[in-house]
C-alpha cells in the first residue's frame, strides 16, 4: 500500500500534524544541505572540480536543476559573513528564500547606513522571517523601509520616477500589449483607482465571479479608461489630489533623525512600527524627503493617538463608522488585522466586535478591519467549527483567540500588524 492509500487511515488533525512536521523536518533538512554543499564547494575533490562546481556537482547527483544547485551553493558562501543569519537558518526557523533576501540585503546595505546599524537590522530582518507567520511580503517590506530610513543622496529605485516607462504596441492580429514600469507612488495611484474596479462581482442569482484575478484587472482598467473620458476635467492646475494616502507620525514628517535603526521594543529587540518612514497601504515605506514633498500640496488628516500607537476616538452612537473612524483603523491596523492576513485597507469591512443589534457602540475599541472572507467567518461562516473572539488589549489593538478546534488552550493571537509597514 503506497504513501497516499495510507493516509485516508488518519484522522484531520493527524494529517494537519503530519503536515507541519514534514514542513519542518524540510527546513532542516534544507539548511544541512547548504552546510554540507558550502564545506565541500571549500574542500573540493576531483568529482566537484570536473563538474566546474559544487552546484553543477550537486545537480548532476541529484534530481535538481543546475540553477537550483547553484543557488544553493551561493547561499552556502554568502552565509559565511553573518554567523547571525546562518545561526538561525541551521536551526530551521528561516526558510532559504527569506535568508537569500537577508544576505543579500546585508551584503550591499543602503548606501546611507553606517555599518554599526547592521546588526540592528539584522535582528529586524530576522524577526520578520521567523516563525509560522513570517511571509515573503514581510521580509520585503522591511528591506524596503530599511532602504527608505536610511536615505542617501541618491533617490530611491522606487521613487526615481526618471525610470518611468510605458509601452504600447499593437500586434498582428489587432490587439494591444501594455508593459510599464513605474515608480511606487504612480503605482499607488494606479493600485488605487483600480481597486474598486477589480473586486469579484458576483451574478445576479448569487453565482461567484468566475474571472481570474488578471481578467478582472484588464477589465477594470477598461473601466477606468471609459470613466476618465467620459467624465475627466482635464487642465486644472493645483487641484485636489485626494487618491494618495500616506501614514507618518507627525515628528518624523517635521524632522527626519539621523538613524532610525536604534527605537527598541519592550522586550529589547527593534520595534518596526518606530521606525520614522511614510506609508502608502498599497505599495508600502515611502521615505521622509518624499513624504514632506507630498505633504506640501495636500489635505492633513490628523489621528490622535495614545502610548501604544492606538488611535483615540470621540465619536460614539453611530451605527456606520465614519470617514474619520475608517482612517483610525487604518492607522492602527493596516489592512486585515486577522493573524496572518496580508489584505490592503481598501479591501477591508469595519467589524463590530460587539454587535450593533446587541448594543455594541461604533467607538474604536469595538472595531477592527477584517477582509470579506474573515469578516463572514466572525459572523460563523458556513460549514466552520467553533468561533474566533476578538478582543482589545490593554494596548488598545485587537487580540484574535482561536476556537478549540484550532488552539485547545485557546492562546490570544495579535493582530496581524507587526510588519505592515
Amino acid at each position: 500500500m503506497g504513501l497516499r492509500g495510507r493516509l485516508w487511515r488518519l484522522k484531520a488533525s493527524e494529517l494537519r500534524a503530519a503536515a507541519v512536521s514534514a514542513s519542518a523536518e524540510i527546513l532542516r533538512l534544507e539548511a544541512v544541505r547548504v552546510a554540507v554543499v558550502d564545506e565541500l564547494s571549500l574542500r573540493p575533490d576531483d568529482q566537484v572540480i570536473a563538474s566546474r562546481g559544487v552546484g553543477c556537482w550537486l545537480a548532476a547527483n541529484t534530481m535538481l536543476q543546475v540553477r537550483d544547485g547553484k543557488k544553493i551553493a551561493a547561499l552556502g558562501a554568502a552565509l559565511r559573513p553573518f554567523p547571525a543569519v546562518a545561526a538561525r537558518f541551521d536551526v530551521g526557523d528561516c526558510s532559504f528564500d527569506h535568508a537569500v533576501l537577508i544576505v543579500a540585503f546585508c551584503e550591499s546595505p543602503p548606501k546611507g547606513m553606517p555599518e554599526e546599524a547592521l546588526p540592528r537590522c539584522i535582528d529586524l530582518l530576522l524577526a520578520a522571517a521567523s516563525g509560522v507567520e513570517a511571509t515573503t511580503t514581510k521580509v520585503r517590506n522591511v528591506i524596503a523601509t530599511l532602504e527608505r530610513i536610511f536615505e542617501s543622496d541618491e533617490i530611491p529605485p522606487a521613487e526615481d520616477i526618471d525610470r518611468n516607462e510605458l509601452r504600447i504596441a499593437s500586434t498582428l492580429n489587432g490587439r494591444v500589449v501594455v508593459r510599464g514600469d513605474f515608480d511606487a507612488l504612480t503605482g499607488e495611484m494606479l493600485l488605487s483607482a483600480l481597486s474598486n474596479l477589480t473586486m469579484p462581482t458576483p451574478a445576479p442569482d448569487g453565482t461567484p465571479d468566475t474571472r481570474s484575478a488578471a481578467k478582472r484587472t484588464a477589465d477594470g482598467f477598461t473601466e477606468l479608461i471609459r470613466r476618465y473620458l467620459d467624465c475627466a476635467k482635464t487642465g486644472t492646475d493645483g487641484g485636489q489630489r485626494p487618491h494618495v494616502n500616506v501614514h507618518i507620525n507627525a515628528r518624523d514628517l517635521a524632522e527626519h533623525r539621523d538613524c532610525a535603526a536604534t527605537p527598541a521594543a519592550p522586550d529589547g529587540g527593534v520595534a518596526v512600527s518606530d521606525l520614522d518612514v511614510g506609508h502608502m497601504p498599497w505599495l508600502g515605506p515611502l521615505s521622509v524627503s518624499q513624504t514632506r514633498l507630498l505633504g506640501c500640496d495636500c489635505f492633513l488628516s490628523t489621528v490622535l493617538l495614545d502610548d501604544h500607537g492606538a488611535p483615540l476616538d470621540a465619536r460614539p452612537g453611530k451605527r456606520l463608522v465614519t470617514a474619520e473612524q475608517r482612517v483610525a483603523l487604518i492607522a492602527r491596523d493596516k489592512g486585515c488585522a486577522f493573524p496572518g492576513c496580508t489584505c490592503v485597507p481598501a479591501w477591508t469591512d469595519a467589524h463590530h466586535i460587539r454587535h450593533w443589534a446587541n448594543g455594541g457602540p461604533t467607538v474604536m475599541n469595538n472595531l477592527v478591519l477584517l477582509c470579506r472572507s474573515h469578516h463572514r467567518l466572525m459572523h460563523r461562516k458556513s460549514g466552520f467549527v467553533g468561533k474566533w473572539v476578538i478582543r482589545i488589549g490593554v494596548d488598545n489593538k485587537p487580540w484574535f483567540i482561536p476556537p478549540p478546534s484550532i488552539d485547545p488552550q485557546q492562546h490570544p493571537r495579535p493582530a496581524n500588524t507587526t510588519f505592515k509597514t
